[in-house]
């Protein structure tokens, strides 16, 4: 089955000669557009493309190393430009055997219309098809956070390693509040039953053994639910504080139950401060993200 080109549109409100000057020239483009950690103009020849290659380094001990050519520029009636692309690499480990794309600009009142379009052929036969229903949706996604940071960069002035460094920091402690959320819930409340979540329950409400069973497994299933939330609510800030609110009535709830357990080692006060520590930077981190959602991402 033959998959759609990926598509993306965004609106950046600066003239269309920044924009260009920013895509076109391959430091400044590799800055920001998360599918390349380099681009490197060779010499050019007369009338031929633009040659270059490029790396992406996907992680400490693998760089995927591609080649491209950049097919020259058009400067169209009504004031727009566009340029294509022809991009590859002979490297078996990567996804993308070779593509084709081009880029577009467009002069709007409000600033510039910038869109891409491409597509590609996949290493690996049906396997490799298969993979890429997987890795497609991602490629597009960064090419659209990646519009994105270029549009904050250059209205705003904040450079894209900053946000990307905010943007990364906010995706691993929303895994890192998930798991806990669920871990929490799951291991020591609904299925380990542990006989000290089951006494501060009982202490702290003054119930029955039975009735601080049933309370401990309502608790925990809520834990493990708004671990759930974690991962799949997007306005991220509103759990943010919700926790800020959260952390220090527990810390109080847990040290009112049982005193003594001020004093263990991991005690839940050290282990809540450090969780209201995390929270705390994640909303300092959070704030105005760089997000695909503001891409146009059909036609």
């Amino acid at each position: 089955m033959k998959l759609k080109p990926i598509y993306v549109e965004i609106l950046i409100e600066v003239p269309l000669q920044r924009v260009w000057e920013a895509s076109q020239d391959p430091d400044l483009h590799s800055q920001w557009d998360l599918r390349f950690s380099s681009i490197r103009y060779l010499p050019k020849e007369d009338d031929q493309p633009q040659r270059f290659t490029y790396t992406r380094t996907v992680g400490p001990f693998i760089t995927v190393e591609g080649w491209g050519e950049s097919s020259g520029s058009a400067y169209l009636e009504d004031g727009s430009r566009s340029s294509s692309l022809r991009f590859g690499t002979d490297q078996k480990i990567s996804p993308i055997r070779e593509g084709r794309g081009y880029w577009k600009y467009e002069p709007m009142e409000e600033g510039t219309k910038f869109l891409t379009q491409y597509n590609y052929k996949t290493n690996f036969g049906k396997a490799g098809e298969l993979i890429d229903r997987l890795f497609r949706p991602l490629m597009g996604y960064a090419t659209a956070l990646s519009f994105d940071v270029l549009k904050r960069w250059i209205e705003h002035g904040e450079a894209p390693i900053t946000q990307y460094r905010r943007f990364f920091t906010m995706q691993l402690l929303t895994l890192y509040f998930a798991f806990l959320w669920m871990y929490q819930g799951l291991v020591p409340k609904l299925l380990a039953m542990h006989p000290q979540e089951k006494a501060m329950v009982a202490s702290g409400l003054s119930l029955s053994d039975a009735s601080a069973t049933n309370v401990v497994w309502a608790i925990g299933l809520a834990e493990v639910l708004f671990g759930v939330i974690w991962l799949l609510y997007r306005k991220k800030r509103h759990l943010l504080i919700l926790q800020m609110v959260a952390f220090p009535l527990l810390t109080i709830a847990a040290y009112v139950a049982a005193p003594e357990t001020a004093i263990h080692p991991f005690n839940p006060i050290t282990f809540n401060l450090s969780l209201l520590v995390l929270t705390g930077i994640g909303l300092l981190v959070s704030r105005d993200l760089p997000t695909a959602e503001s891409c146009k991402r059909k036609r």
